[in-house]
């Protein structure tokens, strides 16, 4: 067997930069590093070696960097991925957040945090966590209930098992995840005679896992029993790359398509079957008829509470295609496990010459166009300060079928998913399975690296924007140009709303009037970014269409009013009320969460 001698360190970098995808693609974009004591000496020699193979990117805070790479992943449906390294420490604890958010959306990130020294001869090292009764824990510890695979490397050699175990696990489409391999920082710099077979490199496929026959034939004769079926069409459908399957199902059978937040844009706006967005952030044609629905065909969705209106809107039998079993079994649905494509390919030629029966599907036609009328009151430009339904408007009128949206936390999601009218295939980017504050703007870097050549539109909130704004900086230094359209409402306007409606009192959420405003234009000017502040929607709209040719990224700030939102359609969302309370708003708010809750179904 012939050997190469190379550091640790040396070795995982080679065999990242040697992977595939099945396009023969290097299947690492690159690898995010922000470099400190734990992953400089050894890692960063052994980067800058690959580095015209495996380009490495800097960026400004390790949350925000992981952020980008998940972004990343998801905008080009899971076919390349990215990698992580930090320093041990709070450079690594930062990442945890982010790994939760790739975790919960089943997003590839290959997470490689420096850890403290396998010999232990210097411990303890500075940032180092002890642990009074486990000399074996690590502050890395913290990335195991959020990593679907997790290693510490405390020998060279097991990385030999390692890296090809993290790289089962990234690529395949039912366990995808980040996976973490905690270096500690001695092993990085020691050597091994390493195979030199381990760095031939290998093309991974995107395994399609064909559906049971029995599953399937339970399905297609559940289906050809309903009166009245629907399709929600969750994120899935885009991993899969099951877009024209879905479309040909709904319309070679008459169904109608709801979409969740992961699954917005699996069919444009404009297709006549598409009700839109379903749950508690839903249309009111796509609640109208899920609440009359006697079977649900749920595609590539983890059924979360927002989907489900907190398991009180989707009443009638659930089928429930998903590659992964958890989520196929999940609320006593029928699972049909499967890749999205195959399965629902194979559910169109099971259901041949049949269709829903017409005045349902006529039914769904006519509730898509009396809430596109709806919507469009919603959204119509105004001369007072606009309500973020408005800014959504303008945005939209100013950008073309190819824009790419991103979004993640506070009001603006619920506004998009039901007000956005999306394009071509993963235009809408919304970070809501871990609706994760501070995501927009690095997952918009993300997106347009995937992207380049689409005009990617951050819409975030003033909240979000003070939470993480540095990656404005390593925009602009890569030559990545975003649009960030800035939603200024003086505070959290979206739980403002909820304390509010939750019988609260106006409480922590909102800045006080005295409080001096920030100047968002000077702070993103500050950061490198064209800036400026919209005083109208048709100023905004004007800027939106000057930044798709812009050198640089353009940060556009709009002030809204924090008290509106769209009241039509939506659907009600399980918050947990206080029983007893001395204020009468909340316990009239009790009394009506009591009566919410007997709608819930729990089978």
């Amino acid at each position: 067997m012939t050997t190469i001698r190379l550091t640790a360190a040396q070795a995982l970098a080679r065999y990242l930069a040697a992977q595939r995808n099945a396009e023969g693609q290097p299947l690492f974009a690159g690898v995010w590093a922000i470099f400190g004591h734990g992953n400089v000496a050894a890692l960063g020699e052994a980067l800058h070696a690959v580095r015209d193979r495996l380009p490495t990117f800097r960026a400004h805070n390790e949350q925000a960097m992981a952020h980008a790479a998940i972004a990343f992943a998801k905008a080009i449906n899971r076919r390349r991925m990215m990698a992580c390294t930090t320093s041990i420490g709070p450079g690594a604890t930062n990442m945890v957040t982010a790994a939760a958010v790739a975790h919960v959306n089943r997003l590839p990130v290959l997470l490689l945090p420096g850890d403290v020294f396998a010999d232990r001869r210097p411990d303890p090292v500075l940032q180092q966590i002890e642990d009074f009764h486990d000399a074996t824990v690590s502050a890395n510890d913290c990335f195991r209930p959020v990593s679907r695979y997790f290693d510490r490397i405390t020998r060279a050699e097991q990385m030999l098992v390692a890296l090809p175990r993290a790289m089962a696990v990234l690529t395949d489409p039912a366990s995808c995840g980040p996976a973490t391999l905690a270096l500690c920082q001695d092993v990085q710099a020691e050597a091994f005679d390493w195979p030199e077979a381990f760095f031939a490199g290998r093309r991974w496929a995107t395994r399609r896992p064909r559906p049971d026959a029995s599953e399937l034939d339970a399905a297609a004769r559940l289906l050809r029993d309903a009166r009245r079926p629907l399709i929600v069409a969750g994120g899935g459908v885009h991993y899969a790359e099951a877009q024209g399957a879905l479309g040909r199902l709904a319309e070679e059978h008459g169904i109608p398509v709801t979409e969740t937040q992961a699954g917005k844009s699996s069919l444009e706006h404009a297709h006549p079957l598409n009700l839109g967005a379903i749950g508690v952030t839903g249309t009111a044609a796509a609640n109208a008829l899920a609440e009359e629905a006697d079977v649900i065909l749920a595609v590539g969705t983890r059924l979360q509470d927002f989907t489900t209106g907190s398991r009180a809107l989707l009443r009638g039998r659930t089928i429930s295609l998903n590659v992964q079993p958890f989520d196929a079994g999940k609320h006593g649905a029928l699972p049909l496990v499967s890749d999205a494509r195959e399965g629902l390919e194979a559910l169109t030629h099971a259901l041949a010459g049949h269709t829903a029966p017409p005045n349902w599907t006529r039914r769904a036609r006519d509730a898509r166009e009396a809430w596109i009328a709806t919507a469009a009151t919603y959204t119509a430009p105004t001369d007072a300060r606009p309500s973020d339904a408005q800014v959504i408007g303008a945005v939209q009128r100013a950008s073309d079928a190819r824009t790419i949206v991103v979004g993640a936390a506070g009001g603006l999601p619920g506004e998009l998913h039901k007000l956005w009218q999306a394009g071509d295939p993963g235009s809408y980017h919304l970070e809501y399975g871990y609706s994760c504050m501070g995501y927009e703007i690095p997952g918009g870097l993300g997106v347009k690296m995937a992207r380049p050549d689409a005009q990617v539109v951050v819409m975030v909130g003033d909240g979000s924007y003070l939470m993480m704004n540095s990656e404005i900086a390593t925009s602009v230094a890569m030559g990545c140009p975003l649009t960030i359209v800035l939603v200024d409402n003086r505070g959290f306007g979206c739980i403002n709303r909820l304390q509010a409606a939750t019988g609260g009192a106006p409480f922590n959420n909102l800045l006080p009037d005295i409080h001096p405003p920030v100047d968002f234009r000077a702070h993103a000017g500050s950061l490198g970014a064209i800036a400026e502040r919209a005083a109208t929607l048709r100023d905004l709209e004007d800027a939106v269409r000057r930044a798709r040719t812009a050198d640089r990224t353009t940060v556009i700030v709009v002030e809204t009013d924090p008290a509106l939102s769209t009241e039509a359609g939506g659907h009600w969302w399980d918050v947990g009320i206080p029983e007893v309370s001395d204020r009468q708003p909340v316990r009239d708010a009790r009394a009506r969460y009591e009566a919410a809750r007997t709608k819930q179904t729990l089978a």
